[in-house]
Parts: C-alpha cells; structure tokens; sequence
C-alpha cells in the first residue's frame, strides 16, 4: 500500500541531491537555501523550520510556495526556463504542446534508485546516458527519435546560451523506423475507387481535389477559400512554421478542381466547412476525411497519403527536384530527390529490363555469356 508525501508547509521545497537523497529546503522564490535536517513532523523539524524561517525575514505562517519549483541546475530547471526562452515561443502552439509532453516525460522518468531525470544534473548529463534512454524506447522508434530531437533542442539552446558547455543529444543517431514509408501513398486505382464512391459535387470529392491539385497540408486546406483567389490561382501564406517564417504560395487553380470548386458551392470563406457551417480544424478535417475514405473502402488511406500520391504523379511525369519544391513548399531538394530517386529508378527499369533477354530466344532471361558457356558445355 502506498502512501501520499507528507504536505509541507509554506516555502518548504522537497528536492533529491545529485547523489539521489532525499532533502528538505526553506527558500524564497529566489536566495538562500537553509537545509532542515529533521524529520518533517518532529519537534526538531518545527524548531529548525521557526529558525530558517526567521533567518530569511519570512512570516511563520508563510504565503504560497511553488511547489513545483525544480532544484536550480537539475534538466527539469533547464527545461522550465527553455519554455520560457524565446526559442521556444516561436514555435508553433501544436510544436510547442509536443515537445513539452515529451520532455516532461522524460524528467518523469525513474531509475533503479528511484531517482527521476528531471531531478539529475544538466551539466552531467552524457551522450550515453541519452543514448540509454533511447534505446529504452526501442520498441518505439518514432518516441523514441521525438525525444532525441527535443533534447537537441533544449540543449542546443543551452549551449547557445552558456547555460551547458555540450549538447549531449547532438550526436546520438536516429533509430530506424518500423514504417520508413510513413503514410500510405495512394496509387492512381485508389484515387478512382474515391472518385467513383464520391462524385463531383460532393464535399468528400473536393476536398480529395483540393488535397491531390493543390498538394496542401491538412492545416492549408481547412483554410483555403473564395477569398484567396486572385484570378485562377490561390495565394495563400503557409501554416506550418508560420511562426519562425512567412511562406508565400501561388498555386494555380487546375481545371478538375475548378469544376469541383464550383460544384460543391459552400457560401462561406473556406470551402471546406462541417455539417454546422464552421471551418474545420486540421485534426477535425483529418478524421472526417478518413471517415469519407472508409466509406469508399480505403481504411489505409488518408490525407497526407494525396500529398505523397501527387509528388509521385508529377515525378513519374518528369517534373524535376525543383519542380516539386515549387509545388509543396519545400525549403530543400531533400525532400524532393526521394520522389525523384524512385521515378527515375521505375523509369530505368522499364527502361532497361529487355537488357535480360537474348536475341537468340526471346523467352529465355539467362544473359548470352552464361547461355555461350552452357552451350560449350553440352558439346563436351
């Protein structure tokens, strides 16, 4: 049976040494530290308490503690003043709310002593003892490397700031993850059982247009709209990452979606919009979509899957590296050589399979120097 920690009173921190012990502190929000070395409850541990407490000019009966206050100097401190750093500001609420969870769960996190992450030294923290915790998610892959990357963070900004000397998570590799692929690509014959479930005219079909003829982020298409046409094209700025930089598109409306746009007439400033005429949320229009994909049989697919389909479609038609950057925002070829790399390779091995026949006998694989030898040998 478990028990609840005895409730300290006012300005009393309970903290864990660097060596794991347990101790009891009086401080204000900021100065000194008077350390009671009584047990809490005891007629000493009153006496010492009466004493810091006086000792520090504070009223016995004290005002509210932060009680979550972390010991200065510990990784849970470092990452409660990174929450507070400008670097962390500018990032996205989503971005911010994730790497938050994840850091927390790993100051959360025990060892065999009972001593939490949080609670241990930021400035003796090592690359192996990352890697430790790494590799304790390995089952995980994707946690795993999210808590890699926001370590990287933190300690990038530290290092930036003279707060660490080293960033212990710079060179800790990423695992390899159990979907390298990530979200399903649809193929062309996927595409045409949608359309053949979700006609022109209804909002299911445009919004698989607006997603395949536009190749926007679910976090776009909730707010693409009327009021972002200029001509035949939409101008918009980019969600993603708006925070940090401002990302301008242009993207040209294609004759499929102009037919679809104006079949499914929504009277409001997004097109796509819920049964109650509100704009979706980028979540709320991912599971409403996958909900509509169900319905035309495809449980595997998804959103995002149409952007991946239409940076296929466009590569296997010869758009180049840059091409593609232009169409989906990409800062870097990185992204865009993977597409590029898999239609050159299906384009080179249609190319060059009749390089396994012979001119000898059209149904035979076996290259002509091996067919020669087998020959010679018959002779023999």
């Amino acid at each position: 049976m478990t028990t609840e920690p005895m409730k300290l009173p006012p300005y009393v921190t309970r903290t864990r040494s660097r060596h794991g012990k347990l101790c009891l502190y009086v401080r204000r929000r900021t100065g000194r530290w008077i350390r009671l070395k009584a047990s809490p409850g005891t007629p000493e541990f009153i006496s010492e308490y009466l004493a810091a407490l006086k000792e520090l000019g504070l009223p016995p009966d004290g005002e509210p503690r932060e009680v979550d206050t972390p010991l200065s100097g510990t990784l849970r401190d470092l990452c409660q003043e990174y929450y507070r750093s400008p670097e962390f500001k500018r990032l996205s609420k989503s971005t911010r709310h994730v790497r938050q969870l994840i850091l927390e769960r790993l100051c959360k996190r025990t060892d065999q002593k009972g001593i939490e992450t949080g609670d241990k030294g930021a400035g003796y923290i090592e690359r192996r003892h990352v890697r430790m915790w790494r590799d304790e998610m390995s089952d995980r892959p994707e946690a795993a490397n999210g808590m890699v990357k926001a370590l990287r963070q933190v300690f990038k900004w530290a290092v930036d700031t003279e707060r660490t000397e080293d960033n212990p998570a710079r060179d800790v590799p990423y695992l390899s993850s159990n979907n390298p692929d990530g979200f399903h690509t649809w193929s062309v014959e996927e595409i045409q059982q949608f359309q053949e479930r979700h006609p022109v005219g209804t909002k299911a079909r445009l919004a698989l247009d607006l997603f395949l003829y536009t190749g926007v982020r679910r976090s776009d298409a909730v707010r693409l709209g009327p009021q972002m046409e200029r001509g035949n094209e939409l101008h918009f700025t980019e969600a993603k990452g708006r925070s940090l930089k401002v990302k301008a598109r242009v993207v040209p409306i294609l004759p499929p979606l102009r037919q679809s746009i104006e079949a499914t007439p929504s009277g409001h400033l997004s097109y796509l919009v819920t049964e109650f005429g509100k704009p979706f949320t980028s979540n709320g229009l991912g599971n409403w979509f996958r909900k509509r994909c169900n319905e035309a049989g495809l449980p595997h697919c998804s959103a995002h899957g149409l952007r991946k389909a239409g940076a296929t479609i466009a590569a296997e038609n010869g758009a180049t590296e840059h091409q593609l950057m232009a169409i989906y925002g990409w800062e870097s070829p990185k992204q865009a050589a993977l597409y590029t790399r898999k239609a050159d390779r299906k384009r080179l091995a249609g190319a060059s399979m009749h390089l396994l026949m012979t001119d000898q006998n059209e149904n035979s694989c076996v290259a002509p120097h091996i067919q020669g030898a087998t020959r010679a040998e018959k002779k023999k």
